[in-house]
């Protein structure tokens, strides 16, 4: 029987030329992203660690639209969709809360004091904690922590917008809805902070610390941005701690879902530290962060409900007109 030699087969076929062809749109991604890091570190190491709203708002979209640009026009739509209404909102809270104290009404500069006095026991606590804390290690944790205000809402917002966008809308329907809440009492209760007490006389002399730590991180520049752009807001907007909420509201949304120990660790510590810097700093006395953690605990229980109630009163409204 004559045998036929059977061809042979290679040990590896290679694979075809489509496959071996780089992903360009996965090499972009790469290359927009260590762009946008690099500008970002850049940027950072410069000035330190941005400190207004829309300016990190635009850091975060930019970091948003890298991301969408691997899904397709549709996700960049998305983004727009989503995000326009939420950034004009904070635009125009930004835009107000400087107008807050033109109001006329009042300031108040000794009953906030006088009631940090009595929690004291006769001490106000933001004396005696620039008494006691001096060390320059905690000068420059205190700068860290101040200035993550200006950056944890808007970074938190663009991760929950990658990864669950149910989360995301609820968190910045929360987010604007406590924006709200503290313009309207910036204008209804103006208040001055303890920095400013102290330079009228009516307490003892306190600091405003919150930059001093960026010169104990080498970045003096960063120190000169906070303090100017601090020159140009609401000096009386201390009642309640919006600082404070934020920090609080951060840790309501994330902890519920947050399983690692250590996370959930870190976001009680930071809602605690944030009070903390706030009223060593000058910025605010305790009643301000303490009535500063109550709403964004009111803003968290209430804002659902709230929604409820319109939800259920759309129906009704809805069913004679079904029914007709």
């Amino acid at each position: 029987m004559t045998s036929v030699d059977s061809p042979a087969v290679p040990a590896a076929l290679a694979p075809p030329a489509a496959e071996v062809r780089p992903d360009r749109r996965r090499l972009l991604r790469v290359a927009l992203w260590a762009v946008l890091a690099a500008a970002f570190a850049a940027t950072c190491v410069e000035d330190g660690l941005p400190t207004d709203r829309i300016v990190l708002l635009g850091w975060v979209l930019a970091g948003l639209v890298v991301h969408a640009l691997s899904a397709g026009w549709r996700r960049l739509v998305r983004l727009v969709v989503d995000w326009f209404p939420l950034a004009a909102a904070l635009l125009a809270y930004d835009q107000t809360r400087g107008l807050a104290d033109g109001f006329g009404f009042p300031v108040h500069v000794t009953e906030p004091a006088a009631v940090d006095r009595w929690l004291g026991g006769g001490v106000l606590p933001t004396v005696w904690l620039q008494q006691h804390l001096t060390a320059e290690w905690w000068q420059a944790l205190a700068a860290l922590v101040y200035g993550s205000h200006f950056v944890v809402t808007p970074l938190v917002l663009g991760i929950l917008w990658v990864r669950d966008r149910q989360r995301w809308a609820r968190y910045a329907r929360l987010v604007v809805a406590l924006s709200v809440a503290g313009l309207v009492t910036y204008v209804l209760y103006p208040a001055a902070p303890p920095w400013l007490a102290a330079k009228e006389h009516v307490i003892e002399p306190v600091h405003r610390l919150s930059g001093s730590g960026w010169q104990v991180l080498g970045l003096p520049r960063a120190r000169a941005l906070l303090e100017h752009g601090q020159g140009q807001v609401n000096q009386v907007a201390a009642v309640p701690s919006l600082h404070t909420a934020f920090a609080v509201l951060v840790v309501l949304v994330l902890l519920p879902f947050t399983r690692r120990v250590w996370l959930r660790a870190a976001l009680v510590s930071y809602a605690v530290l944030m009070p903390l810097v706030l009223v060593w700093a000058g910025e605010h006395y305790v009643v301000d962060t303490l009535l500063g953690a109550l709403y964004a605990l009111a803003v968290v229980l209430l804002v659902p409900r709230a929604e409820r109630a319109v939800r259920r009163l759309v129906r009704r409204r809805r069913a004679p007109a079904v029914a007709a």
